[in-house]
């Protein structure tokens, strides 16, 4: 690779754990979480993502959920590339996620199908699906 290239993007499997006790911030700064995801999936930066939890879930009130954390498929050519971004995001900002114990790993995708049922990418996080 000569100097004036930029390093290679890949597809990187990222873990985000929440701060302990984060779940009302989380909760409350959650519409702007996901108002911020949408310009991250149109330019290709996030592939998918989602929350984590401590147990599985009962219904679909999040306002009942034991998070964990987050977890991301993102597009970057480092893990310093990787921490920039989630330092940016209203979660790492109001304290729900501890960034700087994020596990990150290179992902090769075997398959990826979209979730039969789910037509829309940004599900409103205010109302109970």
């Amino acid at each position: 690779m000569s100097s004036t290239e930029a390093p290679k993007k890949v597809e990187w499997l990222v873990v985000i754990p929440d701060f302990p006790g984060a779940h009302e911030k989380r909760l409350e700064v959650r519409p702007q979480h996901f108002g911020g995801l949408k310009p991250a999936v149109d330019s290709g930066l996030y592939k998918m993502g989602g929350a984590v939890l401590n147990k599985p879930p009962q219904g679909s009130d999040p306002t009942k959920f034991s998070f964990a954390g987050s977890t991301i498929v993102i597009s970057a050519a480092s893990r310093e590339e990787i921490k920039e971004v989630l330092r940016n995001d209203i979660y790492a900002k109001e304290g729900v996620w501890d960034v700087e114990n994020a596990q990150m790993w290179p992902f090769l995708c075997a398959f990826r199908f979209p979730v039969p049922g789910q037509d829309e990418k940004f599900p409103d996080p205010n109302t109970k699906q």
